[in-house]
Order: structure tokens, then sequence, then C-alpha cells
């Protein structure tokens, strides 16, 4: 199925759409500068709007600090909650409900490889690109940050 998504980081929208898929976009508040590692520029729940098909959904990111679960992103749209969680350094689980969907792994220039387990919705598919698109996929382990931040204040 084709996925078209439109990421503009520094003016922080995001739109993914595709025949048969719902239309996911995320908004960053105007004005706002974006942070330098997140790709839709923000982690702050108030700065962001998600709207699935038109219709107002819950986006909630984590702060996203030191353990990988720290840079999960829940999403509610329709009475279904979706989370992104970070699995490996490059992929991220995508849950439904609580139940596995699938791995995301987000390459460069905002293109999402996806291995989906079962039958994805259409809405599972346009939500979870959207996600992995605006926030990234994957996290460094906990040891790997917690020696460069070490590093960082004991080198020069």
């Amino acid at each position: 199925m084709y996925v078209q998504i439109d990421l503009d980081g520094p003016a922080g929208t995001l739109r993914v759409s595709g025949y048969g898929l719902p239309t996911v976009e995320l908004v960053r508040a105007p004005g706002t500068r974006p942070d330098a590692h997140t790709p839709i520029g923000a982690r702050r729940p108030a700065l962001l709007t998600l709207t699935v098909d038109g219709e107002p959904a819950g986006i909630r990111p984590a702060r996203g600090r030191l353990l990988r679960h720290s840079y999960r992103v829940d999403a509610r749209t329709d009475g279904v909650h979706y989370r992104l969680v970070p699995c490996g350094r490059d992929t991220s689980r995508l849950l439904r409900d609580g139940r596995r969907l699938g791995t995301l792994i987000r390459s460069g220039g905002g293109l999402v490889i996806d291995r989906w387990e079962g039958a994805p919705t259409p809405r599972d598919r346009a939500v979870g690109t959207a996600l992995a698109v605006a926030f990234g996929t994957g996290a460094a382990p906990w040891w790997e940050t917690v020696g460069g931040i070490a590093a960082e204040l004991l080198l020069p």
C-alpha cells in the first residue's frame, strides 16, 4: 500500500495520506522554535495537534530522556490507543490497545519501513507511519547514553 509522507520539520507540519488511508496530520504550534532532536520539532503535547481523517485526536509523546521507554509516543483516535515505543537502536514497536501490530524503522528522507504482524487496518498504517516519521524510531540503550554524558563531563 502506497503512503504519501509530507514532512516539513522546520515549519512543524506532517501529513500522511494515500489511497484508502485516512489522512493523518500533525502540526507543531505556529511560532515555536523546533527542537533539534525530533523530526516534527517538539515533544511537548501542548505544542502538538493531531487529526485523523479531519477529526481531533490525542497525542502524548513522552519526554525522551535516558531510557528507551522514555521515547514512547501515545496517540488516541476513535477510541483506539496507539503506542510507538523504541525496541532497538533504529526500530520501534507499534501497539494498538496494548497488542503488538508490528515494527517500524524510519530511514533517511522520511521513508518508513514496516513489518506488520497480521493485517493492519488502514488507520493502523496511517497513524503508525505518522508517529514514526514525526518522532523517529529507535533509541540508544541507557548505558550508551550514560557513557556519552560521562565522557562529555570528563573530557575537555
